[in-house]
């Protein structure tokens, strides 16, 4: 096997038409160097891939251009989930160009498509992880032959980010063989790694200077319509009318603006229900596209138990009569992100809410300012400055600031990884023990991985209307080990090991609060069937009283302590199969009681046009009298429906038996051109003796213009 080094490829300018027809006809694709013999990633990293690739570049002064040539020998099927964009990468049978074209093994961007020619863009960051809600326009063509498929690719030099007068770029290639459950990459990738993973690329030299992509500014206005009735409070039918638009505006090639006035969010697909038995506040991520493109240099500071920005905070207001939680209109919003060189990043977003005198909100701004510093070869420096403030208000809730800096750690072989952070907080009220700071620290080699994590939120850092913390005034410590062992000789297994991960949470004096350890064993089998096992034992002293079914019923006491046990387990079947299923759940001491809980789903994939799925969640608590008992079902049908590349439809029921509501959604989608939609989304609230609470229809109409 070659060094890494030894991987580069030279990238040949063409003046010739290019058509995207899958044949390979031109001249071109003759005399261009090809990126052959890929590597396996899985089930094991000792051998090449079973089914080869070959990927062939080009560049023209408008388009990066690329090649692909996948063997097929065609003994099984393809597996597509559905002719959906931006599909789920483990489910589908694909391959995947990862870009980076300022070589700092950070940030990058990712091509993905499959042999039915579904497309799947995202930005990469933090060195392997892909978010695919960027959406750009870029063109694909896919030719299926006896033998093998042909993929055909032209990336416009618009849609990329690169510094000017660069000539080279770090990329490598990788394919999802799913159906024969093989991972295989160009640059090879060691097995406990993601093939996504830029600390393993190779060097594609361009043999002349890249061109200047020009200006590049698109405007996407849109025309919404809603139609909505309260039944509960007997309110009359509400119709709107909505209109706005986001801009997009290359400042330099690596420099985006992206501006939005009054944007509607009325297609974004509403939460999934769970059953909450939790104390503290569920975490439910940000759907809306605008806060999702580059949100990791906002929204990736802290940890996911700490999260000093939280974007869901914007456009929401508690009204002051009911006390509910209620939406707040947004007027606008710019974000400003983006690369300044090799070494720096830079964010900027300022978003102004609405004043709402009916509910008695208040008009807010939110400002938040990130910067990232490249450290050492693949690291960085990371700062964040946070700002609301809210107008009109002489309280001490009128404005909340935050300064912090992360040091974020990845070693060149991928091996270390982690984060440092110091997050301090000023309001009003100028308390002290208002910070927050952690430490994380993780070693990764083909057997064993190993990780220290601590955190330390402060009993006035109050970040609950600009971030997100589950609770305050604690030390928590997470070490974790897991050891992993691969039978390369068994041809049913694959990988199986133990791991265990202890969490402890103290109050600031280092009383006991919270410890649960966790010890599993899994296994990994070839045909992608996936087992675990494990024992729990939990200790919990209440700080605040609380009712363990969330029910309303009688409250367990402060101090009180509970010592409890259990068990846990999952399986999923073949993913590859039409016909899939699985479970998770666990049994044993909950505070004061027991709970046996169980989350089964079956799923039925009538590819490629989609599938259908029930998944569920049933809990049978178990207290002692007076304490409430109680049992929860949370049941979720969900269809899929992908008629053409270009309509689809989704539906899904959900029965919380614990709210008590019964809430359909349904949302048809028809992309009549790139990045251009119509959206008409249906939703619906019922009691669970199917009388209607509330209803609601939207009409959304949005079109992308290239100025």
């Amino acid at each position: 096997m070659k060094s890494q080094k030894e991987y580069s490829l030279l990238v040949h300018q063409t003046e010739e038409h290019i058509q995207l027809d899958g044949i390979l006809s031109e001249l071109t694709w003759q005399k261009a160097e090809v990126a052959k013999d890929f590597f396996l990633n899985y089930p094991n990293d000792t051998t090449f891939a079973t089914l080869q690739t070959e990927v062939r570049l080009a560049y023209n002064s408008h388009f990066f251009l690329i090649a692909v040539v996948c063997q097929d020998n065609h003994t099984k099927p393809f597996t597509i989930s559905s002719l959906r964009r931006d599909f789920d990468w483990d489910a589908n049978d694909n391959i995947s160009i990862y870009l980076d074209p300022f070589g700092d093994g950070i940030n990058g961007f990712a091509f993905t498509f499959n042999p039915m020619g579904i497309q799947r863009e995202g930005l990469l960051f933090n060195g392997e992880n892909v978010a695919s809600e960027w959406d750009n326009k870029w063109d694909l063509f896919v030719r299926r032959y006896k033998d093998k498929w042909i993929a055909e690719i032209a990336i416009p030099f618009k849609t990329l980010r690169y510094k000017n007068g660069t000539k080279s770029w770090k990329m490598n290639f990788a394919r999802n063989d799913l159906k024969n459950n093989e991972r295989s990459s160009w640059v090879p990738v060691p097995i406990a790694y993601w093939v996504s993973s830029l600390a393993f690329t190779g060097e594609i030299n361009f043999e002349n200077l890249l061109p200047h992509p020009g200006a590049n500014l698109s405007v996407i206005p849109y025309l919404a319509g809603n139609l909505s009735k309260n039944h509960t409070e007997h309110q009359a039918t509400i119709s709107k009318v909505n209109a706005g638009f986001d801009t997009k505006i290359a400042v330099t090639p690596s420099l985006n603006l992206d501006l939005t006035v009054n944007p509607d969010f009325s297609q974004v697909e509403v939460d999934q229900q769970v059953t909450n038995l939790e104390r503290f506040e569920i975490f439910f991520p940000e759907r809306r596209q605008f806060f999702l493109e580059n949100n990791d240099l906002f929204g990736e500071f802290g940890f996911e138990s700490v999260r000093p920005f939280f974007s869901r905070r914007i456009g929401i207001g508690r009204d002051t009569l009911t006390k509910l939680i209620v939406q707040n209109p947004i007027l606008y919003g710019a974000r400003l992100s983006g690369k300044l060189d090799k070494n720096w990043r830079v964010g900027l977003l300022n978003m102004q809410t609405a004043k709402d005198d009916v509910a008695g909100i208040k008009a807010q701004n939110f400002t938040v300012a990130t910067f990232q510093r490249r450290v050492f070869s693949r690291s960085n420096i990371a700062g964040i400055f946070i700002n609301r403030h809210r107008f009109q208000d002489d309280s001490e809730q009128r404005y909340t600031r935050l300064f912090g800096l992360d040091y974020n750690l990845q070693s060149v072989d991928n091996k270390w990884s982690g984060k440092l952070f110091f997050h301090k907080t000023l309001t009003p009220k100028n308390l002290g023990d208002s910070h927050a700071h952690g430490s994380l620290i993780q070693y990764q080699s083909r057997n064993i991985t190993l990780s220290w994590n601590h955190e330390y939120v402060g009993a006035n850092f109050d970040i609950n209307d600009i971030g997100f913390v589950r609770r305050n005034a604690h030390w928590r410590f997470k070490p974790s080990i897991e050891v992993t062992f691969y039978t390369e000789k068994s041809k049913t297994l694959v990988s199986h090991g133990i791991g265990s991960e202890p969490d402890i949470y103290t109050d600031l004096n280092y009383q006991l609060n919270d410890r649960n350890i966790d010890i599993y064993y899994f296994f990994n089998f070839l045909n992608t069937v996936n087992i675990f096992v494990g024992y729990y034992n939990m200790y919990t002293r209440l700080f605040f009283s609380f009712d363990p079914t969330n029910s309303g019923g009688l409250e367990l006491p402060v101090s009180s302590q509970y010592q409890i046990q259990g068990m846990f387990a999952g399986y999923t079947s073949d993913t590859r199969k039409r016909f899939t299923y699985g479970f998770e759940g666990w049994t044993g001491g909950y505070f004061n009681g027991t709970n046996k809980s169980l989350s089964p789903f079956v799923s039925y994939r009538f590819q490629p046009y989609g599938a259908f799925r029930i998944g569920a969640e049933y809990n049978d608590i178990r207290l002692p009298e007076p304490y409430n008992s109680a049992k929860f079902w949370l049941i979720s049908p969900r269809l899929d429906l992908s008629f053409t590349k270009s309509i689809f439809l989704t539906t899904f029921l959900q029965y919380n038996e614990q709210t008590e509501n019964v809430n359909i959604n349904a949302r048809f989608q028809w992309r009549f051109k790139p990045v251009s939609d119509l959206f008409i989304v249906y939703s619906d609230n019922y009691s669970p003796e199917f009388k209607v609470k509330s209803r609601a229809l939207v009409l959304k109409l949005s079109y992308w213009l290239n100025i």
